[in-house]
């Protein structure tokens, strides 16, 4: 999806939701024949987390969550004029599963790394998705509340 941003175009592609994501479509979103590098960013569901086995994570969302993914990704399309990718994943995820891709293409490396970098940094700032933690044992907690 392409937003109007004034007297520009950023284009950007944002989205939540409950099923797996589309690395490669995200990828191709952001990459053009200009772009001499592609940043990617995946979030992977690890087993563990500060000393405590997980089993599990659930992703509960805001109701307007994409808009607030939208916004962030537009934000950082304007600072830096480049074309801008992610997804967040919600519902029950398992070990292994990816709950975020971060995508930015730009003409050169550093510029991508930057700019993906400050994409995850920013989603994980404002976007209003809260994750529950299943440990080993039956327990559960939130985290980044």
């Amino acid at each position: 999806m392409a937003e109007a941003t004034g007297d520009a175009v950023a284009a950007v592609f944002a989205l939540v939701t409950t099923e797996p994501i589309d690395r490669a479509a995200i990828e191709s979103f952001v990459t053009s024949r200009q772009d001499g590098a592609v940043v990617t960013f995946e979030g992977v569901i690890r087993d563990h987390d500060h000393g405590a086995s997980v089993t599990a994570l659930d992703y509960e969302a805001h109701p307007e969550a994409e808009r607030f993914l939208r916004e962030t990704c537009l934000e950082v399309a304007r600072e830096t004029g480049l074309r801008i990718g992610a997804a967040h994943r919600v519902g029950a995820l398992t070990i292994g599963d990816v709950a975020l891709v971060a995508s930015v293409a730009a003409p050169h490396r550093a510029e991508a790394f930057a700019a993906c970098a400050l994409l995850v940094d920013r989603i994980k700032e404002r976007t209003p998705i809260w994750k529950r933690q299943h440990l080993e044992g039956g327990s559960t907690e939130w985290v980044n509340l």
